[in-house]
């Protein structure tokens, strides 16, 4: 008898603790509410989602070559006149220098340059004058072959230097018909336009050759949440409410993510201030 009283004043303790547990929640969870319902809805920055190009690439290096050079070795003491203007861009058939031999004649439009012959070379008393044409400027790249039905003739190609805060572009102009067995690449010819004359033989240069180019709708990396192996962004809906949904994402190109599934064109996500939006709340966009 006593232990069935005991079994009963511990159940009905247990039933206690339990409402109390549910009716202590209840509370505090509708305290919350009212306490963040009066809080103003965060400031946000909204995007609009805009299709991008979005391509691969192989990327090396190479070194630049005029498009067409000539060399002159020229003996100084032939010479009419020693002044000669170094970085000077003469036209075809204009004269480029007169010596008791001969006139030297500029057979296309270039730069003229110079160039001194190693101390202890038989002939030191003579240099050699160079005339480049630089309007477009040449590399010869070698690519491994694993990118052979990739590689050829008509690909975009990107060029950087780290003289400049700027892109030059080209294509690819010819893909040779043999691969090298020694380093199992293949040569590619590439032609940069250079009609600022900025680049100069000798400079090496950073190259990306662009392929499987295509236009796709786009978003910035930091308007995208990661969990797991699952991608979310904040869509905003008309009454300026957002709503958390998934997405599927492609490749990545300068700071933008290529959406495949998930988004329309024209639909607003939140790019700035993620952290202070949560499911189903209200936000305030900022300009």
């Amino acid at each position: 008898m006593i232990k069935s009283n005991k079994i009963q004043f511990f159940l009905i303790f247990l039933v206690i603790i339990i409402i109390s547990v549910i009716v202590g929640r209840h509370f505090i969870t509708k305290h919350f509410i009212k306490k963040f319902s009066k809080m103003p809805p965060p400031g946000v920055i909204v995007e609009t989602v805009n299709k991008s190009i979005f391509y691969d690439s192989i990327e090396t290096f190479g070194t630049a070559l005029s498009l067409k050079n000539r060399n002159y070795r020229i003996k100084k003491d032939k010479m009419f006149n020693e002044n000669i203007i170094i970085g000077k861009i003469v036209e075809e058939g204009e004269l480029i220098l007169e010596t008791s031999d001969e006139k030297i004649i500029a057979p296309f439009d270039g730069i003229v340059g110079k160039r001194e012959i190693a101390q202890g070379v038989l002939g030191t008393e003579s240099f050699i004058l160079t005339l480049d044409d630089t309007s477009s400027i040449v590399l010869n790249i070698k690519v491994p072959e694993i990118y052979l039905n990739i590689l050829k003739p008509g690909l975009s190609v990107e060029v950087k230097s780290d003289s400049f805060k700027r892109r030059f572009y080209g294509t690819v102009n010819s893909v040779s018909s043999r691969v090298d067995p020694s380093t199992r690449s293949v040569l590619a010819n590439i032609i940069v336009e250079n009609k600022e004359l900025k680049l100069i033989p000798g400079m090496l240069l950073d190259i990306k050759i662009i392929y499987d180019k295509k236009e796709q709708l786009g978003i910035p990396e930091n308007s995208i949440l990661i969990q797991g192996d699952t991608a979310f962004v904040y869509k905003v809906l008309e009454d300026n409410t957002v709503n958390k949904v998934e997405i599927k994402i492609g490749k990545r190109n300068f700071g933008k993510v290529s959406i495949t599934e998930g988004l329309s064109l024209g639909d607003k996500i939140v790019t700035e201030g993620i952290s202070k939006v949560r499911d189903k709340i209200k936000i305030k966009i900022l300009d």
